[in-house]
């Protein structure tokens, strides 16, 4: 698995409202248009083909930045710290 820093520039509403939803279906949104996502090699093929159906190629824009474990520990927050974090165990019932 691989912790993923996935940032996006979506010039149209409509567009830009699909590709967050996708997104928060594999990670957390930490700034409104950057999320944290850890993402198996099988889970990022497949959401990077879903976004490229999204998107126009032309005009938008999504970057996706790999972090090592010991990258994460040296992330400096100000101002409010999110609740929890994209690796944070959850049971969902």
């Amino acid at each position: 698995m691989t912790f993923y820093l996935i940032c996006y520039d979506i010039v149209e509403d409509r567009r830009r409202t699909k590709v967050s939803a996708l997104l928060e279906a594999y990670g957390i949104r930490v700034q409104k248009s950057v999320f944290e996502a850890v993402l198996t090699p099988p889970q990022f093929k497949k959401l990077e083909q879903r976004l490229k159906k999204l998107i126009n190629s032309d005009c938008d824009q999504l970057r996706f930045y790999p972090l090592s474990a010991k990258c994460r520990t040296q992330v400096i927050i100000l101002g409010i710290q999110p609740k929890f974090a994209v690796d944070d165990a959850a049971i969902i019932v």
